[in-house]
């Protein structure tokens, strides 16, 4: 077959593909992607609530639960930096090599750092587990938005993105809750859990231990289902294996003709490469058009990141520089997840009815409205309760759809390298963000409220640099990224 017919039949499967309007693999495997993602999210959430025992467990010079914010921002760094090894290293690798395969390795990384951290003696082991931890997170993070984004209908990007952050924020809400039942002291409810078990028999040593030996767990069902998932089209096309994509399309067709008996015609082809040797950075990096997206992207991922990784990792830590003890400032972040689910299910919902970077100060109005409410004086549970809710899903409604925009904005031969690129360097600012967070709470220089002001400040800077950014609403990714 002579080239210009490859390109040729490779731009009709991509077209075949692109006007079926619902999802056409199994609903299986939004769960198998989804087992993953649940497990990356428990171990980006579970140091939320557990590091207060860890640091008085194991860290010379942390003396009171009130210590652990003055600890915590250098595991989130280094768990961070991680990420901009694992998303600059392994992410490109599956622009080579495939979506699937990156996959099983990325989650394989991470399920080790997850065992690595429950069997850590010290301050410096504990940090060299959270940096290996951070390596398989963060290309995760890139491969599964990636993958989701080349075969989501065209128009339901946001949705399924979204549907597989419900995983997401599930694995957050069973870090922070795990957490709470094993590290923080019996108390009466609402202000603790009544049968929480950290201060019984062994767990005051251990417990945090077991809360990352269960994410240990949680990766190894995550790899063994990922066995399962079908290769990218949209990946194999560019790499030259056309007939392989063919056979994707043709089940994806018929799963879709099971469900609306008839699709719509193929009226609009659009030109795809294929057979093209990748060279990722090059690709994204000498093309002005991807140059101008990643300076946009990259400073959103930066600075919005600074709020993000603020509450979701260091709320607990937080909240205990406010006089809360460990338990109530646990229950709050705990109470908080309702949050993170409730944006994940709105998103599903209504993210795709809206031009991507519209939501982003929409979003960043809702974490303020939280922020403030959180911080008010001391004594207000529930109000607090209440902030850290709001608070909770005005990050996790600007992440998801941040992650469609992100993947969107990049070509098939370099789509995870791109996303890698913002997201992966972007988190860097959710480790300086944390650690100068909790400089300005341990300080004494600044109010509660000034502090949470400040928090939200970096999401709503993000918001109004992202309104520079391009439009991808129902495009075809070969339209939106050629």
């Amino acid at each position: 077959m002579q080239p210009n017919s490859t390109t040729s039949k490779a731009s009709q499967i991509i077209s075949r593909q692109d006007r079926i309007p619902i999802w056409a693999l199994s609903y299986l495997f939004i769960g198998i992607i989804g087992t993953g993602f649940l497990f990356t999210f428990y171990d980006i959430f579970n140091i939320n609530v557990s590091f207060i025992q860890t640091c008085l467990a194991i860290i010379s010079g942390c003396n009171s639960p009130a210590d652990a914010a003055k600890f915590i921002g250098l595991p989130v760094l280094l768990n961070l930096t991680g990420y901009v090894v694992g998303t600059t290293i392994l992410s490109p690798l599956s622009d080579r090599y495939g979506r699937r395969n990156m996959l099983l390795i990325t989650l394989v990384i991470t399920g080790l750092g997850s065992l690595y951290n429950a069997f850590a003696t010290d301050y410096s082991s504990f940090i060299l587990a959270r940096a290996l931890t951070g390596i398989g997170v963060g290309a995760d993070l890139a491969i599964v938005n990636t993958y989701i984004s080349e075969v989501a209908p065209k128009k339901e990007r946001v949705r399924y993105t979204s549907l597989v952050f419900v995983f997401a924020a599930l694995g957050g809400f069973l870090g922070i809750w795990l957490g709470l039942l094993l590290t923080t002291s019996p108390a009466a409810f609402p202000l603790g859990l009544p049968f929480a078990v950290g201060n019984s028999g062994a767990m005051p040593q251990i417990g945090w231990r077991v809360v990352y030996a269960f994410g240990t767990i949680l990766a190894l069902i995550g790899i063994l289902l990922r066995f399962n998932l079908p290769e990218s089209p949209r990946w194999l096309i560019s790499i030259g294996r056309v007939d392989e994509a063919e056979h994707i399309v043709s089940v994806m067709e018929s799963k879709a003709v099971t469900k609306l008996h008839v699709l719509p015609p193929v009226t609009d082809v659009t030109e795809v490469a294929s057979n093209i040797r990748p060279v990722p950075y090059s690709e994204i990096l000498s093309n002005k058009l991807y140059r101008r997206r990643i300076v946009v992207l990259l400073l959103v991922w930066l600075i919005g990141y600074m709020t993000i990784y603020s509450v979701s990792a260091g709320l607990t830590s937080l909240l205990t520089t406010m006089s809360f003890s460990p338990p109530e400032a646990g229950m709050i972040a705990a109470f908080g997840t309702i949050g993170f689910v409730s944006a994940a299910i709105f998103s599903t919902l209504f993210g795709d009815r809206l031009e991507r970077k519209y939501w982003l100060p929409i979003a960043a109005i809702i974490t303020l409205l939280g922020s403030i409410l959180i911080s008010q004086p001391r004594g207000s549970f529930w109000l607090a309760v209440v902030g850290s809710i709001i608070l909770f899903f005005g990050i996790d409604l600007w992440v998801p759809i941040t992650y469609a925009w992100s993947a969107e904005s990049f070509p098939t031969r370099a789509r995870a390298t791109g996303f890698a690129f913002v997201d992966g360097i972007g988190h860097i600012g959710g480790g300086v963000g944390v650690i100068l967070v909790a400089a300005l709470a341990s300080s004494g220089t600044f109010s509660v409220l000034e502090v949470f002001l400040i928090i939200a400040s970096f999401q709503i800077v993000s918001s109004i640099i992202g309104q520079v950014g391009s439009r991808t609403m129902g495009e075809k990714l070969d339209r939106i990224s050629p």
